[in-house]
């Protein structure tokens, strides 16, 4: 009895201690995601304060980029756990070898981003965007377009230093590229200085500026910092190595697809409300913005999860990675609550904040109560979905993405909106499309929690025959 106790209780202090290196890892990416998504919140302020059509076109141009970007970028970060699991098991030259065969796959991830950024024509006449938006979408994609390269090397940097639990180098850049950022946003999209305003192609340059700063510091670091140095990684790059790649593509690719999946369904919903006019246009901007913030807790929860699980799952200790990742999927749902009702009950102080135009605000504090709940059911499904990457479950999440999100999400929104659903009358608004969202994350965070335990308890009893 008194060695089952002594073992429990080593069971709970293991646990506690790792959940204590999880809150001091996810808090440091947190920092650094919000000095990131300052890019957003500083341009969709600067842009609002120039004109809201400004606003109305940063709104459909950031969200064909964030499409892009995100999903290309989730190709790189599901790299995480397996770099993670190297390190538990001590093979520090193994990931020196892997992350450059990564470079392969930012390059191809690269030619392939900058395609669609370069050519949006026909995505935005096919969501009828409206034809005098065009131009201008297609001038601020152009300018970001050629920073996508520098934006991926960036994430595969970030990635390598949050599998070797080092995140704190990577928010020192973000929160100082957030320094060159609000000014230079500022700068050229009002004007000051001899420089003309230039709106909402001001803002473009000036991610265009920061995004290649954070690639050069980034490579700084890697050549002068001794964290870096037992990886060998300036070793001649080795040509592609099929394996590697193949074990990237399959853990990769479903991850990307799955972020692909949940970006263009935003993304699309973002075009489909376009038909409703630049006020609701702003309006969702504001609420996007609001809740792609608040996106950042559970990513930062996720991604310290998700390597600190991959690191006792290299190290062998099955068990102790399943209270972990059980811990942290609980930890997920109270933050959700937490966070979900602040928005709900500021959500006018916020719309005002982001949008002094009445009509704007209004519409936006409305969206706002939807985009609480949303939140919750995001917030779980996003800490689950980081952990079922440690257990190589891509293939269901993805699927159930596809079905939930574009089935039910968008397509419902869409009816909700503009042909009615059943009784329900067709609304014009949308807010119809946040209901549908929330309605199938909410369905999508019950799946993916199921998967989790299933697949975690799997690992343990494969483990232990």
């Amino acid at each position: 009895m008194r060695a089952v106790n002594r073992q429990a209780s080593a069971s709970v202090g293991q646990t506690q201690s790792d959940l204590r290196t999880i809150a001091v890892h996810a808090a440091t990416v947190f920092v650094g995601q919000i000095a990131i998504m300052g890019y957003a919140v500083v341009d969709t302020i600067v842009c609002g304060r120039y004109s809201e059509l400004a606003l109305a076109v940063l709104a459909v141009g950031a969200a064909v980029f964030v499409a892009v970007h995100v999903s290309l970028m989730g190709l790189v970060q599901a790299l995480l756990p397996l770099w993670a699991e190297m390190r538990g098991a001590g093979r520090q030259a193994d990931i020196g070898r892997s992350a450059r065969q990564a470079l392969y796959v930012c390059a191809a991830a690269s030619v392939l981003g900058m395609a669609v950024l370069f050519h949006p024509g026909p995505l935005l006449q096919w969501a009828e965007v409206p034809a005098e938006f065009q131009p201008m979408v297609r001038s601020y994609l152009e300018v970001v377009g050629w920073s996508l390269p520098a934006a991926l090397l960036f994430r595969a940097f970030s990635t390598l230093s949050q599998a070797l639990g080092a995140p704190r180098l990577v928010t020192w850049l973000q929160v100082i590229s957030l320094g060159i950022k609000l000014p230079l946003s500022t700068w050229l999209a009002l004007g000051g200085a001899g420089v003309p305003a230039m709106g909402v192609a001001g803002c473009a340059w000036a991610t265009f500026v920061v995004n290649h700063c954070l690639c050069l510091l980034a490579l700084a670091l890697l050549l002068t910092q001794p964290l870096y140095a037992p990886l060998a990684l300036w070793r001649r790059p080795e040509g592609p190595h099929l394996p590697t790649l193949g074990a990237f593509a399959r853990l990769g690719v479903p991850a990307a697809l799955s972020v692909l999946v949940e970006v263009t369904s935003f993304t699309l919903m973002m075009l489909f409300i376009a038909r409703l006019g630049t006020t609701a246009m702003a309006a969702h901007q504001v609420t996007a913005n609001a809740a792609v913030l608040m996106y950042m807790v559970p990513l930062a929860l996720g991604v310290a999860a998700s390597a600190r699980v991959g690191y006792w799952r290299g190290a062998g200790d099955e068990a102790r990675a399943r209270r972990l990742a059980l811990r942290s999927l609980s930890a997920a749902v109270l933050m959700g609550i937490a966070l979900s009702a602040i928005v709900w009950l500021g959500r006018s102080w916020i719309a005002v904040a982001y949008a002094p135009q009445a009509g704007v605000a209004a519409l936006a504090a409305r969206l706002l109560a939807w985009v609480a709940l949303y939140h919750l059911a995001d917030s779980t499904q996003t800490v689950a979905v980081f952990l079922l990457r440690c257990y190589r479950v891509t293939l269901a999440p993805l699927a159930v993405y596809a079905v939930l999100l574009w089935g039910v999400g968008l397509s419902g929104g869409y009816a909700l909106a503009y042909r009615g659903l059943g009784p329900l009358p067709a609304q014009h608004s949308p807010a119809a499309f946040w209901q549908a969202a929330a309605a199938a994350l909410l369905l999508a965070a019950a799946a993916m929690a199921a998967m989790l335990r299933w697949a975690s308890r799997r690992a343990v009893a494969a483990r232990q025959a």
